[in-house]
């Protein structure tokens, strides 16, 4: 099973996450598959991704873009997860302060206030080091223009880790790497 955690001020209708689930259901696995437009208050985002892996049980992969990455790399930690981490953030709280204000969903049009708070839940969940970085898969872009990519790879070091010269914060080599995920999350040889 796959959790796709999607980024800030995304959706389940992005790119990355479109393309993994159809990747997916291609090759007979779309019921392996789950992703849900999470809130943008960072403590509901994390409980209504542990309650979907209270429902689905077993140990499922993360798969996380952005505050996705940031997100998934608390739940790893808390449950003993795999995660693969695409262009991550690594100290959210701090990169997404100057975005306190009303903002609105790039996909959805849904228009929200963040917070104060919200920094706060983010400082909050915070993982100051990571533990078995074997759990980890590291995938960046060095030409992501919205997070430093460096900062990633010294946060998950000992981890598996992609670095590819080049790109965005969309990571656009993403469709390259579909097959593999599905390898690193056990359901495909």
């Amino acid at each position: 099973m796959i959790l796709y955690l999607h980024g800030f001020r995304s959706a389940p209708a992005s790119h990355k996450a479109t393309r993994l689930h159809e990747h997916m259901q291609g090759r007979g696995l779309g019921e392996h598959y789950w992703c849900e437009q999470l809130s943008h208050v960072p403590a509901k985002a994390i409980a209504q991704v542990e309650d979907a892996l209270q429902r689905i049980g077993g140990s499922p992969t993360l798969v996380g873009s952005s505050l996705g990455g940031y997100y998934a790399t608390c739940l790893a930690e808390r449950h003993d997860l795999r995660a693969v981490l695409v262009n991550p953030g690594v100290l959210s709280y701090l990169s997404l302060e100057p975005w306190i204000g009303v903002l609105d969903n790039f996909f959805t049009g849904e228009t929200f206030e963040f917070t104060r708070e919200h920094i706060a839940q983010l400082r909050a969940i915070e993982v100051d080091s990571i533990t078995r970085p074997s759990r980890y898969w590291l995938m960046v872009e060095t030409g992501d223009e919205v997070l430093d990519y460096r900062h990633a790879v010294a946060r998950y070091v000992g981890a598996r880790q992609t670095v590819l010269e080049g790109g965005d914060h969309s990571f656009t080599r993403w469709d390259d790497y579909l097959d593999e995920i599905l390898r690193f999350a056990g359901l495909a040889r």
